[in-house]
């Protein structure tokens, strides 16, 4: 039986088919079948289901920091919802405005991700910040 092999999209090294994960560089690998590489559907790539939600959270509600709950990172969630309320009541917004602009950035990082790359990152890695 031959061996089969899968190359990796980040790094482009050749790897043995279904270890999951590249030897080299740690980024997902795509599965090895005879038709397409690429999942048809999010639930195919188990945590991809949260991606569009902590987007678009992300840019609608950013400041808050429900994106990061959604995720799972509830002590950066907790920081950032804070850190809203504390700039909102104290501090003439300006600290709120920052949170907003993190909020944005991590929104339209998540969206941008393909399903792969964001489950590596995001749930796999458990990446709190940007």
């Amino acid at each position: 039986m031959q061996t089969q092999y899968v190359t990796c999209p980040n790094c482009h090294s050749h790897n043995v088919a279904g270890g999951g994960l590249c030897s080299n560089c740690g980024a997902m690998l795509p599965a090895y079948n005879a038709g397409p590489m690429m999942p048809q559907n999010r639930a195919a790539v188990p945590g991809a289901d949260k991606k569009v939600l902590a987007g678009v959270l992300g840019i609608v509600l950013g400041g808050l920091g429900i994106h990061k709950f959604v995720l799972g990172y509830n002590t950066e969630g907790i920081i950032m919802l804070v850190t809203w309320i504390v700039g909102v009541l104290l501090l003439c917004g300006i600290p709120s405005m920052v949170m907003g602009i993190i909020g944005i950035v991590e929104g339209i990082m998540y969206l941008t991700k393909s399903d792969e790359e964001f489950v590596h990152t995001y749930i796999v890695n458990k990446k709190g910040w940007f």
